[in-house]
């Protein structure tokens, strides 16, 4: 069908217009610098960092890595980011979740400097995120969504939208950026969650719909009204004895019986997964050029 949202089309397009910004930047002295920090070793998080090291590396912005043991106490790893913050040829930071148990995300998010907070998790940009001031960082995987809207022509002004999922790193900040009064977005936004009463009545009166519960395949095609853009941000795991491993990798919408009633849809994978790397690169080039001001 030709009704999919190719989030690595746009992914490229958008890592070719920021080619042209960083050898903007390289003309006036700057190299854009991102720091990864890991701690243990989850193998999703080798997997995650490593493509984005790999998506630097192809633009041009210089990357450097810090792996910490699992046991890390928090107070070294605060010690190593206060080091990153006052590193000046670094201009972003990631710390890359889930974090041992020991430590605290909402400290360690706090202590990345703002400026640096490239994922758009420091309070000071979640604010900045609610009030609409688009001079903080907004988080990278909603953003990407927003993009994939814009880019593949999708109203969203007075559009109906439902948010599936309302975790801080993608369902809060989604229906922060769509409600806003600007150009893309503008849109009335209801989020959904475990206990929402009738989800599926919520669902079917959509336009819009951003599945981001951590449900596999949470999203049936009877709760989708005929014509509604679904963007799928799930990322689970599921048994598949067809699989070498054993398992394979879903989303958190019933693709294969929702993309005949979708107007528009996006795969998993290849949708909003290479837009999450593709927001990544632009905060950084921007935290770069906001260093020459």
């Amino acid at each position: 069908m030709t009704n999919l949202i190719d989030g690595r089309a746009i992914a490229a397009q958008i890592q070719g217009e920021l080619a042209v910004r960083v050898a903007d930047l390289k003309r006036r002295g700057i190299v854009p610098g991102l720091a990864f920090v890991r701690v243990g070793e989850d193998p999703a998080s080798k997997v995650y960092v490593g493509r984005k090291e790999k998506a630097c590396a192809e633009l041009g912005i210089v990357s450097e890595t810090h792996v910490l043991p699992a046991e890390t106490a928090e107070a070294e790893l605060l010690a190593l980011l206060a080091r990153l913050n006052a590193t000046g040829h670094l201009h972003g930071i990631l710390v890359q979740a889930p974090l041992p148990k020991q430590i605290r995300e909402s400290v360690v998010f706090a202590t990345v400097l703002p400026s640096k907070d490239v994922d758009g998790f420091h309070p000071v940009n979640v604010g900045k995120l609610m009030l609409g001031d688009d001079s903080g960082f907004r988080p990278c995987t909603p953003a990407g969504v927003v993009e994939l809207l814009v880019r593949s022509g999708v109203k969203t002004d007075g559009a109906e939208v439902v948010v599936l999922g309302r975790g801080n790193i993608v369902g809060k900040p989604m229906a922060a950026m769509l409600c806003q009064k600007n150009k893309h977005a503008n849109s009335t936004v209801t989020i959904c969650h475990a206990a929402t009463r009738d989800i599926q009545a919520h669902c079917r009166r959509a336009d819009i719909i951003i599945a981001a519960m951590g449900v596999a395949e949470f999203l049936k095609a009877d709760m989708v009204k005929p014509g509604a853009v679904i963007m799928d941000v799930g990322v689970n795991r599921v048994p598949d004895a067809s699989s070498k491993t054993g398992t394979k990798l879903v989303g958190d919408v019933d693709f294969k019986n929702v993309q005949p009633i979708a107007g528009k849809i996006t795969p998993n994978p290849g949708g909003v997964g290479p837009m999450t790397i593709a927001m990544l690169l632009q905060n950084t080039v921007r935290a770069a050029e906001k260093s020459l001001t």
